[in-house]
């Protein structure tokens, strides 16, 4: 807990029964209308967004059957909540998990879904390919889309299936996620390959190659470390926030923080409480526990159910205000400087978001807190958008170059790792 939420929570218990209202909270309302008209210059880009995936599951990916157009009382996005939070671009997730069988075809469905948003909606939505198009679309009036492949495992080990998702409008991929992917290794895994495989090697150069920028979110520490040994253009975290703060192995260690900023990266801080508050990811560890302990007792599925509600209730989620997100970003200002953070909010794949945060519609209280503590608009501005496109622009660059000293990788993971050879199709001999 920082010694900022430590004076916000004394300050709400002295005076909160006067005003009603919490002294930080009534800073950031001072500072609202200017954050809008920042938001207003240059377009808020959230790295991350999981919509697709809850419209894939919960509507059987029937854009028709979600309506977007109107406020739901669920979930955090729709076009009226979009339009409140002055949301001028969004990367949305196309996410499985590590273990789905036909995780490609998952991954192209879940990027139709976002294809068929903006044809349903051409007022409020357009495809973006390059940050110049961000440009365009923000100052059209319309929110920019862009896709970002959430896991590694989704191109089944093939250049191909990798190019076939730039086509389709992805513009980052998260290099894994939860588990280890064939040719790297994750923040959540036992370490299989000690980062990147020479075949995960060959996948970053691809994507230098193509334009499509490497996101770290998701990747162990030695990942990290051979990414940015490899790669001749800016990374990206999607969706990290600081280890400085909260223990969690998805966060930014301080160390990494300054070699991605040497690389010309951007970390985009997250919402996900586990990550954002150590309280918080105590809780989630120990609620955890207990439903290992409870499976492992052979305990039937309603007794378990029971048992853990039983607990949550003696034991309710610790759920900050959402200065904690602010405080991560302090600490990468101070560690880095502000040209290298962004937010990647991870809306719509969050269980509960801090307290002030709770849906898209509430970008602004964040963007007025940073004013409250003394960000100056050109601070505020970079980590609104300026970064992102900053980083895009350089990736775009880096990838003409690269486009015209060679062609497209042909490589394949059974010749760089050692694999064996697929099975012949003998059917025609």
């Amino acid at each position: 807990m920082t010694r900022r939420f430590l004076l916000s929570l004394l300050t709400c218990a002295s005076i909160g029964a006067l005003i009603g209202t919490p002294a930080a909270a009534q800073d950031r309302d001072a500072h609202l209308e200017h954050a809008r008209e920042l938001m207003r210059q240059v377009p808020l880009i959230d790295g991350h967004n999981d919509l697709p995936w809850g419209i894939r599951v919960r509507y059987a990916a029937s854009v028709d059957s979600f309506d977007l157009s109107v406020r739901h009382s669920s979930g955090h996005t729709d076009i009226p909540r979009l339009r409140e939070g002055l949301v001028g671009a969004q990367f949305w997730s196309t996410w499985t998990p590590s273990t789905y069988e036909g995780a490609a075809r998952a991954g192209m469905e879940q990027g139709d879904i976002v294809h068929r948003m903006v044809e349903l909606y051409p007022e409020t939505f357009e495809m973006a390919g390059t940050a110049a198009d961000i440009m365009r679309i923000f100052r059209s009036g319309k929110i920019a889309c862009m896709l970002g492949l959430e896991g590694g495992h989704m191109i089944e080990n093939s250049l191909g299936l990798l190019r076939a998702f730039y086509r389709d409008g992805v513009r980052y991929m998260t290099l894994t996620h939860s588990d280890n992917a064939d040719w790297s290794d994750a923040a959540t895994d036992e370490p299989e390959h000690g980062g990147l495989t020479p075949f995960g090697e060959e996948v970053v150069r691809e994507m230098n190659r193509m334009g499509m920028l490497v996101d770290l979110s998701h990747a162990s520490d030695s990942t990290m470390w051979d990414v940015l040994r490899v790669t001749e253009a800016p990374v990206m975290f999607s969706h990290s926030s600081s280890r400085h703060f909260t223990s969690h192995p998805r966060n930014v260690p301080d160390d990494l923080a300054i070699a991605a900023a040497e690389n010309g990266a951007v970390i985009m801080v997250n919402f996900v409480l586990p990550f954002i508050y150590q309280p918080a990811f105590d809780w989630y560890e120990e609620r955890g526990a207990l439903v290992q302990e409870l499976r492992g007792a052979e305990i039937e599925t309603d007794a378990v159910r029971d048992s853990v509600r039983a607990w949550m209730e003696a034991n309710p989620r610790p759920v900050p205000d959402l200065d904690i997100v602010a405080d991560h970003m302090d600490h990468l200002r101070d560690l880095i400087g502000a040209d290298y953070i962004g937010i990647g909010s991870d809306f719509d794949g969050i269980e509960m978001p801090p307290s002030g945060l709770d849906d898209v519609s509430q970008f602004p209280n964040l963007i007025a807190e940073l004013l409250s503590r003394g960000w100056s608009d050109d601070e505020v501005l970079k980590v609104l958008g300026l970064n992102v496109l900053r980083v895009m622009q350089e990736a775009e660059l880096v990838a003409q170059r690269l486009q015209a000293e060679r062609p497209a990788s042909t490589a394949r993971i059974e010749d760089l790792d050692g694999w064996e050879s697929e099975p012949q199709d003998r059917s025609r001999d």
